[in-house]
C-alpha cells in the first residue's frame, strides 16, 4: 500500500513539475539571451495583423497553452508579435488536431506589392490534410517552407502530441528543425531560392518574397484547432 501511494505521489509531483516548466526560462536560458514571446497567461506582446490589439475571440489560453479555437464563423485571425526580429533562433512547441493546418511565419511585414507576407514554417497533418498533396514536390509538407521548399526526412509526432519547431535565421541563411532534427536549410539570396520564389504563389511580390531584413513572428489561425506553448526567441 505504501509503495503504491509513493508511486502515485511521485507521478503527481512529476506532473506538477512538468506544468511548472511550461512557458518559463531557466537561469541558463536567461543568461543566453532567450526571451519568452508567450507568457502562458495572456497575449501581452502580441497584436493582430495591421491592428493595435490582439483578437478577443478565436484564441483560448488555458493551463499555459495557447489554442486557436474558431467556432463557426467566429475566427480571431492571425496574431503577430509587436516586435520585429532579424537574426534569431525561435523555438515553438505545437500540437495539431487531425486534419489541421497552421503555420509559423517569420520576417512578416507589409510588402510594397503583395500585402502582408512572411516566410512560413508549415504546420500540417500531412496524412489527412489535402494541402500535403498540393503545390510542387511536397513543398507544402510540415516543417517545409510553405509553397517554396520541401523538407527532408523528419521525425514527427502524430496529431494530439507535442512537436517542437525550431527556426534559425542568420543573415540570409535560414534553417528549419523539427523535434531537434534539421529538415531544411536555404539561403534567401541563392539561385535555388529565387527559382522557388518564381514558381510560388508569391512571385508577384515586391520586393522579392523573403528579401527583407526583419519582421514580426506570426502564429496562424487557419480555422483549425492548433495549440502552442513554450514560444521563445533569442537574438543572434
Amino acid at each position: 500500500m505504501k509503495k503504491t501511494m509513493f508511486i502515485i505521489l511521485s507521478i503527481f509531483i512529476a506532473q506538477i513539475y512538468a506544468v511548472a516548466q511550461v512557458n518559463t526560462l531557466t537561469p541558463k536560458e536567461v543568461k543566453q539571451g532567450w526571451k519568452l514571446l508567450f507568457n502562458g497567461s495572456n497575449l501581452d506582446g502580441w497584436t493582430s495583423v495591421g491592428k493595435d490589439a490582439p483578437p478577443t475571440i478565436g484564441w483560448e489560453i488555458k493551463d499555459g497553452i495557447l489554442t486557436v479555437k474558431p467556432e463557426g464563423e467566429k475566427r480571431g485571425g492571425d496574431i503577430i508579435t509587436k516586435e520585429q526580429y532579424s537574426d534569431f533562433e525561435l523555438l515553438v512547441d505545437f500540437k495539431i488536431t487531425e486534419g489541421a493546418n497552421s503555420g509559423i511565419k517569420y520576417f512578416f511585414v507589409r510588402y510594397e506589392k503583395g500585402g502582408w507576407l512572411g516566410l512560413e514554417y508549415q504546420i500540417l497533418d500531412d496524412e489527412r490534410h489535402p494541402d500535403a498533396k498540393m503545390g510542387r514536390d511536397g513543398n507544402r509538407l510540415q516543417a517545409g517552407l510553405y509553397d517554396m521548399l520541401t523538407p527532408g526526412s523528419k521525425k514527427e509526432n502524430p496529431p494530439g502530441e507535442w512537436n517542437q519547431a525550431r527556426i534559425v535565421a542568420k543573415g540570409t541563411k535560414v534553417t528549419h528543425y523539427l523535434n531537434g532534427k534539421k529538415v531544411l536549410s536555404f539561403d534567401r539570396k541563392s539561385d535555388a531560392y529565387k527559382k522557388a520564389w518564381e514558381l510560388s504563389k508569391y512571385n508577384k511580390s515586391e520586393p522579392m518574397f523573403g528579401d527583407v531584413k526583419q519582421g514580426h513572428i506570426l502564429l496562424q489561425d487557419h480555422a483549425d484547432i492548433v495549440s502552442f506553448r513554450n514560444v521563445k526567441i533569442k537574438s543572434l
